[in-house]
């Protein structure tokens, strides 16, 4: 069995998603909208919880296109407070929609949310060398950029700790320990 990091050995959808997706570089916008929602949604639960929930937020969402989302009205929205599929809190569920039409300005003003989002790493993902979970920050300087410049756009749910595990969760911040298998792996999405 392969060592990995440590909070990856929780379940199969941790284990699946820590050796395929996590700290891959992404720059599809659509990806990068799901993991800033999904991420924003973990606050205060666990990550196992909004893993057994993504493809019911997929559904919800609109797969997150962020064009349909950003046109969801309140009587949508009241619905989606009755969906057990998902995290069912108002403020999650409007800061959703928000951030939606945020994207939507991001993309307007930027040319992509990629390529708004990366200017926070310089465009290149930070590879740091870990050797335990105990030395992984929960936000960092670049963290807390992102975050101030995203509150500024009126983006939510968008703190310096959402964001770094959203860097994280992206590949624009390599932290697997070194010891993981992922830590010398290098692949992008959507590029």
């Amino acid at each position: 069995m392969p060592t990995r990091c440590g909070w990856a050995n929780r379940g199969p959808l941790e284990v699946a998603y820590h050796d395929t997706e996590w700290g891959v570089p992404s720059r599809d916008d659509r990806h990068l909208f799901e993991l800033l929602i999904l991420e924003g949604a973990q606050a205060g639960l666990s990550w196992s919880t909004i893993l057994r929930k993504r493809e019911n937020y997929r559904k919800a969402f609109a797969r997150f296109d962020a064009v349909k989302v950003a046109r969801f009205d309140a009587r949508r929205r009241a619905a989606l407070l009755r969906d057990p599929g998902i995290v069912r809190n108002r403020q999650k569920i409007e800061a959703t929609v928000i951030n939606a039409r945020q994207v939507l300005a991001v993309q307007e003003e930027h040319g992509s949310l990629a390529g708004y989002l990366w200017q926070f790493v310089d465009g290149e993902p930070i590879r740091n060398a870990w050797t335990s979970l105990r030395q992984v920050p929960a936000e960092t300087e670049k963290s807390r950029a992102m975050s101030r410049a995203l509150v500024k756009r009126g983006f939510r749910f968008v703190g310096p700790t959402i964001c770094y595990a959203f860097m994280q969760a992206t590949g624009m911040v390599n932290d697997h320990i070194t010891t993981c298998f992922r830590y010398s792996r290098r692949r992008s999405q959507g590029t």
